[in-house]
């Protein structure tokens, strides 16, 4: 399927690995011209040569504000324009209530909340003012089935989610979508560092019997940003192989 997407440009944060990765590369392979953040230069600059395509590397720290703030304005110097923006970060160490400092959850909070905030509103501006873009937001099934061994990350992803949907509705009518992505279990090099190397067991409690790939979710991801979706906001979509069981 043609996606409609030659010389649109992208952000995508937290890209130097994983799911971020899996999806600037699922960007890039539909002729968008895509800008990946990390913290270390070297390993950005290699995603960058994998991913081809003119990927350009920046190193940022997504987890700060400024760090944030400072990675859309560059991919906007950059680029001339960001039209589709995927938020991004890495997780919160794992814990339970009992396990979680209180300090932990600002922590998180600024990984996984502010950070998407710094972002938008850097890019949201001239989304409106060019009627087009897109947002997406990689969050967690956390958000829709709280995880009893992330409790941080739980809060902090469900407070981008109650932001995201919040503003979908603000900008909609300048022709800019805005939607979540809600991962599963993929495995990522975070999943196989919770679980160890070998994810059958994980596997066998998946509907679909198997941990995702995370080329799948890209391709996902770049289907929302597509001319084609265009008709899709506010959604809060799960790509978990069925892993939630809730009408909601």
């Amino acid at each position: 399927m043609e996606l409609g997407l030659s010389e649109r440009t992208a952000a995508v944060a937290a890209s130097s690995k994983g799911l971020g990765l899996a999806v600037a590369a699922a960007l890039a392979a539909e002729g968008v011209r895509v800008a990946i953040c990390g913290r270390d230069a070297d390993r950005i600059k290699a995603a960058a040569e994998g991913i081809g395509g003119g990927a350009l590397p920046l190193v940022a720290d997504v987890s700060t504000t400024a760090g944030a703030t400072g990675f859309v304005e560059d991919a906007i110097d950059a680029l001339g324009r960001v039209d589709i923006l995927v938020t991004n970060a890495g997780g919160p160490p794992p814990g339970t209530f009992g396990s979680t400092p209180f300090e932990s959850y600002g922590e998180a909070i600024g990984l996984n909340l502010l950070s998407v905030i710094a972002m938008c509103t850097a890019a949201v501006p001239g989304m409106t003012e060019r009627h087009w873009g897109r947002i997406i937001g990689i969050t967690s099934m956390g958000v829709r089935q709280p995880i009893p061994s992330v409790i941080a990350s739980n809060v902090a992803r469900a407070g981008a989610t109650a932001f995201l949907k919040t503003l979908a509705g603000e900008v909609a009518r300048n022709g800019v979508t805005v939607n979540t992505v809600q991962p599963g279990s993929h495995a990522t090099d975070r999943l196989r560092g919770m679980y160890g190397n070998d994810l059958s067991a994980l596997a066998e409690t998946i509907p679909v019997a198997r941990t995702g790939v995370p080329a799948d979710f890209g391709s996902v991801v770049a289907y929302l940003a597509s001319e084609q979706a265009g008709f899709i906001t506010g959604a809060a979509i799960p790509v978990d192989g069925g892993a939630c069981l809730g009408l909601q």
